[in-house]
Order: structure tokens, then sequence, then C-alpha cells
């Protein structure tokens, strides 16, 4: 495959990054991962801001607008002649002396990863609480970094089975979200989701959800929850941007509707729709 590395298109053989580059010696870097269907990247307006407020927090001096981001997009899908494809876009600090810095990082490394992505249609997963905690935030909100220890751990608390997600709780007890997912339930009609308070990433997928709520006239509720108050819901579900909206058949011995829940299948049917014609959640 071929990527994007610091304004050149190199074979993946090809490309190197320092090892004095901050992002390899202190995890100093954010990313985004996205969806392109026939060659249209989904949401990137809100992948681009997302990162933006990111490199922001990170103190580093980058900035990418749409069309650059759409270009190198577009050149990868043709030179990996793809046109549904995963793309990443990877930016870190750069190549530093040894020791923390206090000042701007203004040589970022940036990377677009992309390759091929085949997923199955209406796909279900089981759902299965961890033991190992949420852990807060590094700074003032959640960052989608390099710091992805505790997703880790709580892998492979799991195990590699691609049907099963972990669930996180927060150290106070509360529902978090999912290893790779934000997390959904409906309860007597109404939709629930944690709070980004509880300290989870902002998902762009949540966030389009919530908008694709707002749009059908479905009531929502972002607030603190108890794993009781998940298992008692009538169907549940997870997001993400790859996979999209995928419903949750069970929690150990507790049963939801799976790909028979009304309001995942509405919402499934809006954002495949959506993703035709839209290129921002702001838009929908």
């Amino acid at each position: 495959m071929y990527l994007y590395l610091n304004g050149e298109f190199v074979h993946q053989k090809d490309a190197f990054i320092s090892p004095f580059d901050h992002g390899y010696l202190y995890g100093l870097g954010v990313f985004e991962t996205l969806r392109v269907y026939k060659g249209h990247p989904f949401l990137l307006d809100d992948h681009l801001e997302r990162l933006r407020h990111g490199l922001i927090q990170l103190n580093i001096s980058y900035s990418i607008d749409r069309e650059m981001a759409e270009n190198i997009i577009n050149e990868l899908l043709q030179l990996n002649n793809l046109q549904d494809a995963y793309v990443r876009i990877n930016i870190s600090a750069g190549e530093e002396e040894l020791g923390l810095s206090a000042n701007p990082y203004v040589k970022p490394t940036v990377i677009f990863f992309m390759k091929d992505i085949h997923l199955p249609k209406n796909q279900q997963k089981e759902g299965r609480f961890l033991t190992i905690k949420r852990n807060s935030p590094e700074g003032s909100f959640r960052l989608k970094s390099h710091h992805f220890l505790n997703n880790m751990l709580a892998k492979r608390e799991i195990g590699p089975n691609p049907k099963v997600e972990g669930i996180f709780l927060t150290e106070e007890g509360y529902v978090a979200e999912g290893i790779v997912s934000n997390i959904f339930w409906v309860h007597n009609n109404i939709v629930y989701t944690p709070s980004i308070n509880t300290g989870i990433l902002n998902g762009i997928t949540r966030q389009f959800v919530l908008e694709c709520l707002r749009k059908l006239d479905i009531p929502f509720i972002e607030g603190f929850f108890t794993p009781n108050e998940l298992l008692k819901s009538d169907e549940v579900f997870i997001t993400n941007s790859l996979q999209e909206i995928v419903p949750i058949t069970n929690i150990g011995n507790h049963h939801f509707l799976g790909q028979a829940g009304n309001v995942a299948k509405q919402l499934k049917d809006l954002y495949e729709k959506s993703r035709h014609h839209l290129y921002s959640r702001h838009q929908l």
C-alpha cells in the first residue's frame, strides 16, 4: 500500500520516521479514522475539526483544510486502486531533542494511511462488561491520541473475537464506552447514551447519530448511568466511524433485540442515505 508522509506519496516499505519523534518517545500525537465510500470521505469536516482541537491541546502547530485532505485521499485512492477504504490521518509532534518540551511543535510528522475495508453487512455483536476501568482523560477532554494502553489492555481482556465488544465502566461504576466505540441503548422509546462528562471520547459517529435522532424526533438523554440501567433496555447498539451502527445481541444473560431493534434500524437507514449526500453532520 502507498501512504502519504510529510508531503510525499511513498510505498509502505519505504516509509520511515525518526526515533526522536516525540509521538514515539512521549505519545504526543492525534489521529482520525474515517470511511471512504465510492471515493467520498464521509464526515471529513467533522474529523478535521476534532483533529484541529486535538492539535491545539498538544501544542502542535499544524493545520490542514478540507481541500488538502481530499487531494491527499484522492491521490491515495488512485495509487492503491481503491474506491472504498479505511483512512487514518495521523499527526505526531515530530522530531525534537530528548526531553520534555514546553515549546510548540512546529515540524510535525503527518501521515495518511489507507487500506481496503470489507465488513459484513448487518453485523451484530455481543457486549461484555470489562473489569479494567476506563482511565480518565490526560487533559481537559479525551483526545483520539496515541495514548491507547487502556484500550489495548481491555482488548487483551476480552480476546481476539471480533464479534465481542468490551464495555468500559468508569472508576465510579458508570457506563462509559466500548473499546473502540460509543454505546447507546433504548428503554421505553427513549435513547440513552453516556455523557462526554464521564470522560469518554466524543465520537464523530456518536455526534452524527445524535443529529439523526433529532431529525427523526426520537428523544434521547445524555448522562451518568449504571450498568443495571443499561441492562433494562430493549435494544443496545454501538457506533464508530468504521463499523457504523452495530446492534448488541446480549450482555451476559441479558438479551436485546439486535437487528430487530426499531431505533437502530431507523438510524442505519438514515445513516446509509446520508453518507451518499452529506459532507458534515451539520448539513443533516
